[in-house]
């Protein structure tokens, strides 16, 4: 069997073979960590049990038919806040290496809010910079909950939100418009 370029194929497929010149050369660097596909599918699988078992008031999340990897949450607005009487959908979707990078979180239900745009997206940190492995699919639902009733207005994605903020009666009217309008 002849060597190509270092690769020989064989029976068992394609191999590297080492040639002289590359056993004095400088070891190759070792390729970036891999993400195992399994522990990703484990660790939603046991958010989603945990997720179940919680009982947690206002928020749920499931997988999208067969897919671990898209999912379906709710959450309800918090009483005594301009969001009580809501209730929002979201789509997640969790990239392949999920442990080390936070998934994708947007608002399917319209939802007037500084740090939501038009698009549903989210400006939450530990959805972007602040991400950690230890967050998990409650925390997060619990979070995006929290940032309801308390915005970042110093930091909005919707600038007209962020205005009459501190017009809360101002600001209820908005919120049920646009989520009439959504629902």
């Amino acid at each position: 069997m002849a060597a190509v370029n270092g690769y020989q194929n064989n029976r068992n497929g394609i191999t590297q073979t080492r040639t002289a010149a590359a056993a004095t050369s400088k070891p190759a660097i070792p390729a970036a960590k891999s993400v195992d596909t399994q522990s990703v599918l484990k660790r939603l699988q046991s958010e989603l049990m945990a997720l179940m078992m919680s009982g947690e008031a206002g928020i749920s999340a499931f997988p999208e038919e067969d897919n671990i990897l898209l999912w379906k949450g709710t959450i309800a607005g918090i009483k005594d806040t301009v969001f009580e009487d809501t209730e929002y959908k979201l789509s997640l979707s969790f990239p392949a290496d999920y442990l080390f990078k936070p998934p994708k979180v947007k608002f399917d239900t319209g939802c007037y809010h500084p740090n939501v745009d038009l698009y549903g997206n989210i400006c939450l940190d530990i959805l972007q910079d602040k991400w950690s492995s230890a967050y998990d699919v409650r925390t997060i639902l619990l979070s995006i909950q929290s940032l309801l009733g308390e915005p970042n207005t110093s930091s909005p994605l919707n600038n007209q939100a962020a205005a009459i903020w501190s017009n809360q009666e101002e600001y209820r009217k908005m919120v049920m418009k646009l989520y009439k309008a959504s629902t």
